[in-house]
């Protein structure tokens, strides 16, 4: 029995001797200092909290996830004190966490039947090299920074297919999300079509759209004009939604005129499409884009 002792106090200071030692290195003495637990807890750790220095040491030097050194990509295995004693955990590093944040903010973009690669749509990626553009993308800027500091309408952003009308807004979006904004995209025609399809949820869909933050319709225009999908759909969102002062905006290929000639059934029902009209007035400011395509 006594030799087992011995044994036992002679691994516990050849622990402790290798614990003591490993304190010379900044990394590692940091994170013991870090943790708020007797030194002697420690010193059966010692190889974790070593592995957990030398993560935190590439961390330190790291330019990126395509550079991480670390076992678990992105993370660094951290010690903490779990009663009287330590456990180890993954924690996200700095380019990790922008990762996961940048996620988490794109789960609350919603768009109704829009291309998925619009979640990734941003500011700096927008082509600048055609003049043409150039008011929408300033209005655009302009309204990222000024959002509830001032009274800034929404736009009714008109212009030839694939100039870059939807990319512009959804970069915006993107911007306002991570603000917390709540916004959602939907592409109208595909919009009246689900609400067809799924009556039972029409008017939660309908009250959601009225009173989303921030509300994108794309392509308005290019949906086949009914009584139903303008004045019940429609009609009744943009009414609410000027009630209650809810930024708004549009993307067409068509002009306010020609949209209200559209909706009006090539004339045949002015007084209704001229509603529709004056309500997309009063919420956006009118703006052409004419651009090359950008999808060829």
């Amino acid at each position: 029995m006594k030799k087992v002792n011995n044994l036992i106090e002679i691994r516990d200071e050849n622990l402790k001797q290798n614990f003591l030692n490993k304190l010379s290195d900044d990394s590692f003495n940091s994170i013991v200092n870090s943790l708020d637990i007797k030194r002697e807890k420690l010193y059966k750790h010692t190889s974790g909290l070593e592995n957990s220095a030398l993560e935190f040491k590439n961390c330190s030097s790291c330019k990126g996830l395509g550079f991480c050194k670390n076992e678990l990509c992105g993370y660094i295995n951290l010690p903490f004190v779990d009663g009287e004693d330590i456990t180890f955990n993954y924690k996200a590093c700095r380019f990790k966490q922008k990762e996961i944040n940048n996620n988490k903010y794109k789960e609350n973009l919603n768009l109704f039947d829009m291309p998925k690669s619009l979640k990734d749509a941003k500011i700096k990626d927008i082509y600048t090299d055609d003049a043409s553009r150039t008011e929408a993308i300033k209005y655009v800027i302009n309204f990222l920074k000024n959002y509830k500091k001032e009274d800034i309408k929404g736009l009714y952003l008109h212009g030839n297919f694939g100039c870059g009308k939807t990319y512009i807004l959804s970069a915006m979006a993107n911007e306002l999300i991570k603000k917390h904004y709540t916004i959602e995209t939907v592409y109208f025609p595909t919009l009246l079509r689900d609400l067809k399809n799924n009556f039972d949820s029409l008017g939660d869909t309908i009250d959601y759209l009225s009173n989303v933050d921030i509300l994108i319709i794309d392509d308005i225009g290019a949906e086949k004009v009914t009584d139903w999908g303008r004045d019940e759909i429609l009609g009744t969102i943009l009414q609410t939604r000027m009630n209650n002062l809810k930024t708004t905006f549009f993307t067409s290929n068509f002009t306010l005129k020609e949209l209200e000639r559209h909706l009006s059934n090539n004339g045949s029902e002015p007084v209704k499409s001229s509603r529709i009209i004056e309500r997309i007035k009063f919420l956006c400011q009118d703006m052409e884009m004419i651009s090359k395509n950008y999808r060829n």
